[in-house]
């Protein structure tokens, strides 16, 4: 069966980490190339229906790890605070895979960002899974610790900022409509990536409930990537809509 190389969750997670650098060298000033910042830029040829290329990008974020844990032998169901951070992981993914897509009425998703996608979900998904199901040692009373609950916290707050957001944003839309109104409510009447801020703040939960490399790099990573995503929104709102609200901010309410 599998075993625990720490010098394999060392060199994964440090190659998250350049990756996060190299995403934020290559979108700080110009946007990735879908969504609303598609027509600025050259068009990719090959496109998929959004509901259908976010389920399939996502979706190896949940089943690596559900395989991770179904290959271990024996199954690892303690200690507990183990079992509910891998919950908490696939949680996410659940959601993200399974409800997500099926209500989002985003624009046909480009191939080539698709495929990039899902390798990125197999490596993470790995890497978290196989941190937690193999390598990480908790005590048993690690539910009742300031980081674990502090964490959770977090976590939750994040998801839930970052769920509501997408319902907001949905409701922009009528069913068959692509065009981009100014997001209003919840969190948006501060910032303009607020379900980017809900994601981030999620995912920094996640590393404080884990207090691990593996998923302060993972949450490094999703600051530096979709970061630059609320920025290039925030410009683009002011651009497109003369009424937008000056004082927003483009990710942090009230700093940035």
């Amino acid at each position: 069966s599998m075993q625990c190389y720490s010098g394999l969750v060392l060199a994964l997670s440090s190659l998250l980490g350049a990756l996060a650098l190299l995403q934020l060298s290559l979108y700080l000033r110009v946007p990735s190339r879908y969504g609303k910042h598609e027509e600025r830029l050259c068009r990719p040829r090959g496109r998929l229906p959004a509901r259908c290329a976010w389920f399939l990008q996502e979706l190896p974020s949940f089943l690596v790890p559900a395989l991770l844990l179904a290959l271990r032998s024996p199954p690892r169901l303690e200690p507990l605070g183990c079992r509910l951070l891998c919950c908490l992981f696939c949680w996410h993914y659940f959601y993200r895979t399974f409800i997500y897509p099926f209500f989002t009425r985003g624009r046909p998703f480009p191939l080539q960002l698709l495929f990039f996608g899902m390798l990125f979900c197999i490596y993470n998904g790995f890497l978290q899974g196989y941190y937690l199901i193999y390598c990480a040692e908790y005590p048993n009373d690690w539910c009742t610790d300031i980081r674990f609950t502090s964490g959770l916290l977090l976590f939750l707050l994040g998801m839930g900022i970052n769920i509501h957001s997408d319902l907001l944003l949905r409701q922009l839309r009528k069913p068959g409509e692509v065009t981009y109104k100014i997001p209003q409510g919840g969190l948006f009447t501060y910032v303009s990536g607020a379900n980017y801020f809900g994601e981030i703040v999620e995912w920094f939960g996640f590393a404080i409930a884990t207090w691990s490399l593996p998923a302060f790099a993972f949450a490094f990573f999703t600051l530096c990537c979709i970061g630059p995503r609320a920025y290039h929104h925030h410009r683009y709102y002011l651009k497109t809509f003369t009424d937008y609200p000056k004082s927003r901010k483009a990710l942090i309410p009230f700093v940035f």
